[in-house]
This record gives C-alpha cells, structure tokens and sequence, in this order.
C-alpha cells in the first residue's frame, strides 16, 4: 500500500506542476475561467471525502480504492480530447473527487491494518506521499521545459500510468478486518446483548448527530492553515511585500519535502496517543502564531533579511504541518465510535478539503489585504482556536474513556451474575438430593 501510494503521489505531483500551465496554454484558460475550474474542483473535493466513508461501511475499502484509481484514470484521460470549458468543469470536479476519496479510504485502510500503530504508519505514508510529489515535480519539469502540447500530454498519460500501477497494487492488498457488512453484524451482534441480558439492535451513530465531532472537524479546518500558508500565502507575500529574489520560490517546496520525510517518522513517535495529540494541537498554533509573526515582520529589511526570514518561515510553516499531520488523524480516529469509524472519518476528511477550498480565499482576500496586521490577527486566531481544540478534544476523550469504564464494568457485573445463577442452577439438584453423578 505504501508503493502505491508513492507512485500515485508521484503522478499527482506531475499533474501538480502542470495543470496551471496546461490549461492556461494548452487549452487556452483565462484567470477567471481558471479560477472557476478550481473553485468547483475544490467543491466536489468537499464531497468526495463523507461520500467514500459512507461508502467504506457497506463496500470493502480496496474495492472503493481501486475503483477511485481507475475513476481519475478515466477522467484524465479524458482532458486529452476534452476542450470546452463547459466539458472541463465536470471532468476534473469528478476528477478532484476522486482524488479525495481515495485519501480518506487510504486513511481508512491505515487504520485497520496499523491498529495502534497507526501513528508509525502514518508517519510513512506522508514520508513516502512527499517524496513521490517531489519525484512527480521533478519530472514534470522535464516536460514543462519542452513546453509543447505533446509534451504536456506526455505529462497526462504519466499521471494516469500512475494510477493504473496504483490500482494493480492494491489489488494485490487484502481487506483489513474483513467484510464491511461482516464487521457491522459482528459488531451490532456484541452490542445486542445489554447488562440485563436483553437484545435488540442498536443503530450505528451519526457523525452529523454527533454535535461534539463536528465541532472537532469544525476546528480542525483552520488547524490545516499551514498547507495554504505554505502554498500560497508565503510565496505571494514574497512577490508582493518583500524584496526577497523571486527564485528563492521553489526553495520553500524543497525545504518542505526534506523536513517531512526526515522528520515526519520521528515525531510521530512522540505523538502516539490521543492525548498527546490533543498537546501537540496547542504545538501546532504556537508554531503557526510564529509563523505569522515572522511574516509580518519581513517587510522591514533588505532583500537578505527578507531572504532569512521567509526561509524561517519555511520552516516553521513545515514543523506546524508535522504536528498537524499526526495529531489531526489521530484525534479523527480516536474520537470517533469504533462500530462507525468509516463515516466518522469521511466527516474528518472535510476538514482538509474544505481548507483547501477556502484557505487561499482567505489568504488572499483578507489576511494579505490588510498587511502585517493581516498575518498577527491570523496567527494569534488559529493559536486561540488551538486551545480550544485541545480542551474540546481531552474533554471528549475523558467522556469517552468514563464510558468504556462503565461499559466494561456493566459487563462484569453481567458475567458476576451469570456465575452465580449457573452456581445457584448447578446446586439445586443437590439440596433436593440428587445424585452426585446427575451433576456431573
């Protein structure tokens, strides 16, 4: 699984570095056609992640992991022919989709086959996803160089070679735990069976029932800032306020991808318990409250001041998205009921798409438009929802924690009880003198 998730990061980071430019000079896209195509790209993105965790609790996750491989397969091939914008639209929305979907069943499959070790896991799964997306920037610089259309559709078929490997390797994955159907009626079959010795089915919570998960998923969109601060908001500035030279641009991404797969194993390591998670939450918004405040301030110096400050931002931006990257699953995951995981963490998964659907909006639209101002007021809110991240989060998990200890308790005293019953039952035929044989 983790091949295939190198190879398919890997020709997604060959999409990443040519699809502005494709459709800006191959189709012939102008900015606000471009931004619509995105903007609703960003939308069927929000919805991809909810529509494959509702889909993980009735279908294996390989089968729906295989079948979003080959859904971006079609859909890509399909910008080879496709040219009208109204064509466009559809195909990569229902390509962004697919993309999304195929996250969160890696999330889900993660979490079944690591078990509590899915921090490690996690851990390698990001270590591997950067270094494919730095392998797929690199080789699509290759064809961007060359700059013709056939070149550019080179780039295409690499994207879609990609998923089709992809699709093969997890083919040859087993599904984690079973059934989806044969868990549910596993799990339902155990929570028959109340203290009393009653049964009856009792229905799989909602995670848009749940007030207190959404409000987890709620705060946790703007503890995935980073990724649009990192993407957009540090380059822009760059451009716009400082006097730092522009090609320092690309150095941002190196220093991204170096940090995440030298570091990313070893923070996980730190970060291997809910709680935990909840304190690096905190972390992560002193980290990003820094982040912004490094910003704000690189507007007073030179061009080498400039310089020294944004790569500190750089890597400040890269230490917050470690943080975030394992206390963020790791609180989707244990925060949710175990008998209806997979919907839960399509709810999860929202978190990230809808960042990446409203952070550079707001990036742009507000934070950059009112100056140094903008990034201290945008560091010192996301330091502020972090602290309430974490008090919501441990508050959760003490709940949950006194309700397993009443649940494990209720148990025992149902076994105590059953114990005394057969005891009470086995020595009746004694005290009515029957046979000591007949007992036994």
């Amino acid at each position: 699984m983790l091949l295939a998730l190198l190879l398919d990061r890997t020709g997604s980071g060959v999409w990443a570095a040519a699809s502005v430019l494709y459709f800006t000079f191959v189709v012939g896209l102008d900015a606000g056609r471009l931004g619509l195509l995105f903007g609703v790209a960003g939308v069927a993105g929000i919805a991809g992640s909810p529509l494959a965790g509702h889909l993980a609790g009735r279908f294996p996750v390989r089968s729906l992991l295989i079948g979003c491989h080959l859904l971006r397969l079609a859909t890509l091939c399909a910008l080879l022919v496709v040219t009208r914008f109204e064509a466009l639209l559809p195909v990569v929305a229902l390509t962004n989709l697919g993309d999304r979907a195929a996250k969160t069943l890696e999330m889900l499959f993660a979490t079944r086959v690591a078990g509590e070790r899915r921090a490690t896991y996690q851990a390698l799964s990001r270590s591997s996803a950067n270094a494919g997306y730095a392998l797929g920037a690199g080789l699509a610089a290759i064809g961007l160089a060359v700059g013709s259309r056939g070149a550019y559709q080179v780039l295409i078929l690499a994207n879609a070679l990609s998923f089709v490997a992809a699709a093969a390797l997890v083919w040859r994955t087993r599904e984690a735990g079973g059934h989806p159907r044969a868990r549910a009626r596993a799990d339902s079959g155990a929570a028959a069976a109340g203290p009393a010795g009653t049964t009856g089915r009792q229905p799989a919570p909602s995670p848009w029932r749940d007030r207190g998960y959404l409000r987890f998923v709620l705060l946790d969109m703007p503890m995935n800032l980073d990724d649009s601060i990192l993407g957009v908001g540090l380059p822009l500035w760059l451009v716009h306020h400082t006097d730092a030279p522009h090609v320092l641009v690309p150095a941002f991404l190196v220093i991204n991808t170096v940090l995440v797969v030298v570091l990313q194993l070893r923070v996980s390591a730190r970060v291997e318990e809910p709680r935990q998670a909840a304190g690096a939450v905190l972390l992560y918004g002193l980290t990003l409250f820094a982040s912004c405040a490094l910003l704000a301030l690189s507007t007073g110096g030179g061009a080498w001041t400039a310089s020294v400050v944004l790569l500190a931002v750089a890597v400040l931006a890269t230490l917050a998205e470690l943080m975030r990257s394992v206390s963020s699953w790791e609180l989707a995951v244990s925060l949710a009921p175990q008998e209806a995981r997979a919907s839960y963490l399509g709810v999860a998964g929202m978190a990230q798409s809808v960042q990446k659907s409203a952070g550079p909006v707001l990036l742009t639209g507000a934070v950059m438009a009112a100056g140094p101002t903008g990034w201290l007021v945008l560091g010192a809110a996301v330091a502020g929802l972090s602290v309430v991240q974490r008090r919501c989060s441990v508050r959760r998990l003490d709940a949950l924690d006194a309700l397993h200890a009443k649940d494990a308790k209720d148990a025992k005293d149902t076994k105590d009880v059953g114990d005394a019953k057969d005891a009470s039952d086995a020595a009746a035929p004694t005290a009515a003198g029957a046979p000591a044989d007949r007992i036994r």
